[in-house]
């Protein structure tokens, strides 16, 4: 597998990126299959691991950092922060001084690790100064805890006001952001794509499969069910048009996956990973058989005539369904719009 440089930091990653929040009980409950199957993608040559403190309220975070004992030199670990630990406690979650100090060291203890390579915030603060969240931050990174900054389902705007803020007052960059990318959302080509290319950051994309749209499951004759109780239900509603449109457009993307020899989950994969913005796609399997089903992607370069056939079916910058589209939502919330 052929390493990629993560933005402008000297550091090499894989294009697959093994995603963790299916270990644990929001996916496969098994810690020792969990092990297994991250020695499995370390082994293929993925060096690269992303999860995070809300995956299965801290248990995915355990089973990643119990499963690299003795490996975990060789890989560029990545967690986040930001949503709820807590229904009780309102200042266990979000951008705040006072909860990344505190989060940081929970994810550590899980982790059994004394750095974090990547600590990315998991999603923006509308309502507070990123400055307050990249000075928390700035100084995990002097302490040696956390030795990069990476955000997550940021908008243009919001990447730009963050590279601004950091440049303005001295403090550390983000030097990732990690938004959802697939056939079937491909939103981020409009702005994120190109502002992340801009500032010179990598991008570590999720959900390459549409929260399993594209993974052969979802199909006229025999639409699936959600893998995952962390899945919004609605994103699976059978009798929404959006759904039903998604349901032909998975249709001619297998007949095109086919008649390039590929599996439609290898076609969804390389498309992420052959667009020169990308530098890593996560990947989230839940068994072995899931991760032995996205390794060959690694190696498929689509064709002109490929990627030609794939913008007739899905147009570039749109994303089919808006609810799948988990950045910038928060504009466009009844208390934010012109209108009441």
């Amino acid at each position: 597998m052929e390493f990629r440089p993560l933005g402008r930091t000297g550091v090499q990653v894989s294009p697959l990126c093994l995603g963790a929040m299916m270990f644990g009980p929001w996916g496969n409950d098994d810690h020792a299959d969990s092990t297994r199957i991250i020695h499995r993608a370390l082994d293929a040559g993925i060096n690269f691991v992303d999860t995070a403190d809300v995956y299965s309220a801290g248990v995915s975070e355990e089973i990643v950092g119990q499963a690299l004992a003795g490996r975990r030199d060789g890989v560029f670990l990545a967690t986040k922060f930001f949503m709820p630990m807590s229904q009780d406690d309102p200042n266990m979650r979000g951008g705040s001084r006072r909860w990344i100090i505190q989060a940081v060291e929970n994810s550590l203890r899980r982790l059994g690790t004394d750095y974090i390579d990547l600590y990315q915030v998991h999603r923006p603060s509308p309502g507070m100064d990123v400055e307050e969240t990249l000075g928390a931050l700035s100084d995990l990174v002097h302490q040696g805890k956390v030795r990069y900054l990476g955000s997550s389902s940021y908008s243009g705007s919001q990447i730009v006001e963050a590279q601004w803020a950091a440049r303005e007052r001295n403090l550390q960059r983000f030097v990732t952001e990690q938004p959802p990318y697939s056939l079937l959302v491909r939103g981020i080509e409009e702005d994120v794509l190109p502002t992340v290319l801009r500032h010179g950051m990598g991008t570590l994309t999720y959900s390459p499969l549409a929260g399993g749209w594209l993974s052969g499951r979802w199909r006229k004759d025999s639409a699936g069910a959600p893998t995952s109780s962390a899945r919004p239900p609605a994103r699976f509603d059978m009798s929404t048009p959006a759904n039903q449109r998604k349901l032909e457009i998975v249709e001619e993307l297998a007949l095109l996956a086919e008649q390039s020899g590929l599996t439609l989950i290898q076609l969804a994969v390389a498309f992420v990973i052959n667009h020169p913005g990308v530098t890593s796609a996560i990947i989230g399997p839940r068994t072995m058989e899931q991760l032995d089903a996205f390794l060959p992607a690694a190696d498929v370069v689509l064709t002109q005539h490929v990627l030609d056939r794939i913008d007739e079916i899905v147009a570039p910058g749109v994303t089919v369904n808006p609810a799948d589209n988990s950045y910038g939502d928060h504009e466009l919330r009844p208390d934010q719009r012109r209108r009441f």
